[in-house]
């Protein structure tokens, strides 16, 4: 599958969204729910990850803002968002009202900024939906933008962890031909990735395991709860560029 029939599939699945739901949920729901939660606990991981107000960070794959809604008040620094969706990054921008802030629509697996400007580069939830071959484009422009000793973080699905399995299995029984995809993620070609990329492989943190300090006490639409520590659900990877 071509990178611009994925990103075909994902504008349709965001506007089918928007004609059937008010523009909140839908905008919660074109990035998987749990907005508000998945937010904070992708900033709560940055936090401990080093990230600081005066840090600039690319956000790859912004989506409607869960994250950028957490940042607005903390990063006084520079924020890039992209996402392949033009109606999920311009309710971002809305919902951050930050003018200082830059989004844009993702051409390929360009990132339209200079090199060594960036502290963080993130992608959550975008390996996830995307070829393996593309995934490798995008670390090599993020290596290029980042700073030395800057760091790139990204979510993924791994066979590796039986949490994950149910999503496979979901992806077996859909036969759509447009529908989204989820691609799984071997830790031996994250290794293999760094290796060729020059980028030392920092840290590797199973999905389920609660590894993310927690500044709230933060709620699923479950009606679980998670405090002192969290976990994303999906595994985490961090990457330095040294």
């Amino acid at each position: 599958m071509k990178l611009s029939d994925l990103l075909s599939s994902y504008r349709k699945h965001s506007r089918q969204l928007l004609a059937q739901h008010d523009e909140a949920t839908a905008m919660s729901l074109a990035v998987g729910g749990d907005f508000e939660t998945v937010g904070a606990l992708e900033f709560c991981l940055l936090k401990d990850l080093g990230l600081q107000p005066h840090h600039t960070l690319v956000d790859v794959g912004c989506g409607s803002g869960r994250l950028a809604a957490q940042l607005k008040g903390y990063l006084e620094g520079r924020y890039v968002g992209i996402d392949a969706v033009p109606e999920l990054h311009a309710y971002a921008r809305k919902l951050c009202g930050r003018d200082d802030w830059t989004f844009h629509t993702a051409t390929g697996t360009s990132i339209a900024e200079p090199e060594s400007c960036a502290d963080f580069v993130v992608f959550f939830s975008v390996f996830t939906h995307l070829l393996h071959e593309d995934s490798y484009r995008y670390l090599e422009e993020a290596r290029r933008v980042l700073r030395p000793g800057g760091s790139i973080v990204f979510s993924f699905l791994e066979f590796a962890l039986p949490t994950h399995w149910f999503i496979f299995e979901n992806s077996v029984a859909d036969t759509r031909p447009d529908k989204v995809l989820n691609q799984f993620v071997d830790r031996d070609m994250i290794r293999a990735f760094a290796a060729h990329l020059n980028l030392r492989v920092e840290r590797i943190v199973d999905g389920h395991v609660p590894s993310i300090p927690l500044d709230r006490t933060i709620r699923w639409a479950n009606g679980s709860e998670q405090s002192g520590m969290g976990c994303l659900g999906q595994s985490i990877c961090v990457l330095k560029h040294f």
